[in-house]
């Protein structure tokens, strides 16, 4: 199916399946996983991010804890698109959903159902809402980094 900025209600309805159904919410206990705590200082999200990396691939993407619809449907979105991904097309995804919160050109095709955050950016205090779960991505990522070194 293909995403458009054009369709402001396929957007919502994509927000709110994911906020209602968010997808690979699961507590993990396994140390082979990438554990990130992420939370803001003003909203109420508060996840766990849980990524395993095999041979410099995302085999698995968990996370847990609470959130508004924003973060909780990109949480849930974000997990679902780097499964799969080496860690170089996953951080292309993470640069180009950068731009779109930035209000820059980006990429449409690379970001999938992400595209449903694209007017995220004409409220400010929600950029941090939609990214804090990519944001976490990147922490894992600059672990698993270290580990190499």
């Amino acid at each position: 199916m293909s995403f458009s900025i054009n369709n402001p209600e396929m957007m919502r309805e994509i927000i709110m399946d994911n906020y209602q159904n968010p997808r690979n919410v699961a507590v993990v206990d396994d140390k082979n996983y990438i554990t990130i705590h992420m939370d803001s200082a003003s909203c109420i999200d508060d996840i766990y991010i849980q990524v395993l990396i095999k041979d410099g691939k995302v085999s698995d993407c968990k996370w847990h804890g609470k959130g508004c619809a924003i973060s909780t449907a990109s949480t849930s979105i974000m997990s679902e698109m780097i499964l799969g991904k080496t860690i170089q097309e996953a951080d292309k995804m993470m640069a180009e959903f950068n731009k779109m919160m930035a209000g820059e050109p980006y990429d449409e095709e690379t970001l999938g159902e992400a595209i449903c955050f694209a007017n995220v950016n004409r409220q400010p205090s929600r950029i941090t809402c939609a990214n804090i779960s990519w944001r976490g991505l990147k922490k894992a990522f600059d672990k698993e980094e270290k580990k190499d070194e």
